[in-house]
């Protein structure tokens, strides 16, 4: 998606990737239950034994404006005057050092 410049496309993929990954660790901390049926990372994270920095909360924040995308097209406007190659690029990179911390921790 970032090779194509459908940055916030990417960005709305990116968040889906942690958000995977934050419901593998809910599941694995809350064994016998389905992870909720949220979007919010770090309401996810709170209800795991995951201790992520208050730097990784604050990224996940961030990231948690790139969920709406997909289900709310409206919402894609302002994202798509925001976020443009360079700014796309820094967030992927973050999401890639965050994602490898939360698979080591599975």
């Amino acid at each position: 998606m970032y090779s194509v410049k459908t940055y916030v496309h990417a960005l709305f993929f990116a968040h889906l990737v942690l958000e995977k990954l934050c419901k593998a660790h809910w599941a694995k901390d809350n064994s016998g239950n389905h992870p909720p049926k949220l979007h919010n990372l770090l309401n996810i994270i709170a209800q795991t034994k995951l201790n992520l920095s208050e730097s990784d909360k604050d990224f996940l924040a961030i990231m948690n404006q790139f969920q709406l995308e997909g289900r709310y097209p409206d919402y894609k406007f302002e994202l798509h005057r925001k976020y443009k190659a360079a700014q796309t690029k820094k967030i992927l990179s973050q999401v890639d050092i965050l994602r490898k911390c939360l698979l080591k921790k599975l």
